[in-house]
């Protein structure tokens, strides 16, 4: 299973080209977006929150959407594909995996998840690290980096995540 994970949208469209484009070359088997779609500075050139909601939907077969904190019942109305709030489970590769936004699960607050995959947004930084049992993920955002990082992504491909900047520099890696 080869999977992106790409965070925190915001309505910035200047690197959704580069994520179409990689899905396709790596021959992804699915898209996760861990919210935060559509609102965000809209003074900046490269708002565009309908060409956003076009790229999501052209992965709608292939979409797992999460609700962020900045996602509105009006914007989501508007999605043809289902976005999911709160805490989404899914068993990848016999491992338990958890989505979400980030403001309601994180390294600080797993809540009763006590172990397996934790991937969220939010914090627009990226990092992998274990607590406990619970590999803790956040890819970063692909729009708007927090902190001295760029626009990053995350990989999942059978068994190790990778953490790349839009310049394809590896921030970091993890084999389960």
């Amino acid at each position: 299973m080869r999977i992106i994970f790409i965070s925190d949208i915001h309505g910035i469209t200047k690197n959704l080209d580069y994520i179409k484009k990689t899905f396709d070359i790596l021959n992804c088997d699915r898209i996760v977006v861990l919210g935060d779609l559509f609102n965000g500075p809209s003074i900046l050139e490269d708002y565009n929150s309908l060409y956003v909601l076009e790229f999501l939907n052209s992965f709608k077969d292939k979409l797992i959407c999460m609700r962020g904190n900045c996602d509105t019942n009006s914007d989501l109305k508007k999605c043809d594909f289902s976005i999911y709030d709160g805490l989404f489970k899914i068993k990848i590769d016999n491992y338990n995996f958890y989505f979400n936004h980030g403001n309601s699960y994180n390294y600080d607050n797993l809540g009763d998840i006590n172990e397996g995959v934790l991937i969220y947004g939010h914090e627009h930084k990226p990092y992998i690290r274990k607590k406990g049992n619970v590999l803790c993920i956040n890819p970063g955002s692909i729009s708007l980096p927090r902190g001295n990082f760029m626009e990053s992504y995350l990989l999942y491909d059978n068994g190790k995540f990778s953490i790349y900047e839009i310049n394809n520099n590896l921030v970091c890696e993890y084999l389960l």
